[in-house]
């Protein structure tokens, strides 16, 4: 076999604190220098000139830099080269000191001339892939991608084994779109033996958990059965404390309403470690695919979430009314479907325009959803005769209206 056919072999380099010379700080030094500083390497950059993230990174002390043309010798004490700059003759003159030196040189202008390739590479909770295929490096970037993305949505599945240690992870779901789901939440499912859910959950992706994985529903459904708060931290602990990785999988984010930290600190008493994965609240996420931003330049300059599950005029609220009612800017409900007369009456008699605009969206981001449009006078006739149920978000301001002509134009 030739030389030039042979293949290159693979290997992981550990050069912390070993010394790591580049030469040339342009484009290419500028990609791979993030890389070295990461790995800790003792890195000696030569060049006349760098590019300003190069230079930032000088001056942060991450490289050290001499600004400087390459001479014979920098290389002495090396562990690893990286040549790349502009001068043709240069780059010959330091890969022949790397030869025979016996320093390993990357050539990023003539491949065939280094004793180095560097891979595409790729990392994701404690793992790199680094892909090699020759002299085709756009096809090494497309496999490295291909293998990082399924590592982190979960859809290529490769469990730890070593590593892994029992515990819960509370993890946002999104606002119901399976594909608004956090790349890490999405790896945790693939990596779960117990899987607690809500019905306001990503449902549709407990159907690509694998058939050994446990799945309890704890849905809090509406009008229906629910699964009281205590016995859901009783099946929490008692699944971790089996050894078992274990996920509750919320709607929206676990800590917007949707009583994350009493299940964290049930956790916590009992021992168990927990991780919490935020998630894309559907206060924000829900308007949003509605056409509606909950603020706006000129119009709102400020959203106020509230949480509508027990009525204005009821001994347990939290919530200031009246002062919510003096707001200029938009007002987000959740869980405001059956108490929405009560609360826009609220706000119309505590100042708040009766014409103010409303907008109601049901099962957002799902393929039911849809957008009921009205005022505060007359939201609640309208969510009773459009026979609105949750859930639902319900947004209330001039957003609304900017929303809607957008939407129309689109």
């Amino acid at each position: 076999m030739q030389a030039q056919d042979a293949p290159a072999y693979p290997v992981g380099l550990r050069l912390a604190g070993r010394r790591v010379v580049v030469v040339g700080g342009g484009q290419v030094a500028q990609r791979r220098l993030p890389a070295l500083v990461s790995a800790g390497a003792d890195i000696l950059l030569v060049s006349p000139s760098v590019t300003p993230s190069v230079e930032a990174m000088a001056a942060a002390g991450e490289v050290r830099w001499e600004r400087r043309a390459y001479r014979d010798g920098d290389l002495d004490g090396a562990w690893y080269a990286l040549i790349a700059s502009t001068d043709a003759a240069a780059n010959a003159a330091a890969s022949a000191e790397a030869e025979s030196r016996r320093v390993w040189c990357v050539r990023s202008d003539d491949a065939e001339a280094a004793t180095a390739w560097t891979p595409a590479t790729g990392r994701t909770d404690g793992v790199t892939v680094a892909v090699l295929t020759g002299r085709d490096p756009r096809r090494s970037a497309a496999v490295r991608d291909a293998v990082v993305a399924g590592l982190r949505d979960g859809t290529l599945v490769a469990p730890q084994h070593r590593t892994r240690t029992a515990g819960v992870a509370l993890v946002g779901g999104g606002p119901g779109d399976p594909d608004l789901i956090t790349v890490r939440g999405r790896r945790l499912l693939a990596e779960a033996d117990v899987v607690i859910a809500d019905r306001l959950g990503p449902r549709d992706l407990l159907d690509e958990l694998p058939p050994h994985v446990e799945v309890i529903d704890a849905a809090k459904i509406p009008y229906g059965r629910a699964m009281a708060q205590e016995a859901i931290n009783a099946a929490l602990i008692e699944h971790a404390k089996a050894g078992k990785a274990v996920v509750r999988l919320k709607g929206g984010d676990p800590y917007v309403f949707g009583r994350g930290m009493e299940e964290a600190e049930a956790l916590t008493e009992a021992g168990i470690p927990v991780t919490v994965v935020p998630g894309i609240s559907s206060a924000i996420s829900v308007p949003g695919a509605a056409g509606i931003p909950v603020t706006h330049r000129g119009v709102a300059h400020e959203f106020t979430v509230v949480s509508g599950h027990v009525a204005p005029d009821d001994p347990r609220s939290l919530v200031d009314w009246s002062a919510l009612a003096r707001l200029r800017g938009t007002l987000v409900l959740l869980m405001a479907v059956e108490r929405i007369g009560a609360i826009a009456d609220t706000l119309i008699a505590g100042g708040r325009d009766s014409g103010t605009l409303v907008a109601v969206i049901q099962e957002g981001t799902t393929a039911a959803q849809r957008r009921v449009d009205a005022t505060l006078a007359t939201v609640a006739a309208t969510i009773a005769a459009e026979g609105v149920r949750p859930p639902a978000v319900v947004v209330i301001g001039d957003v609304v209206g900017v929303g809607r002509a957008v939407t129309a134009r689109g």
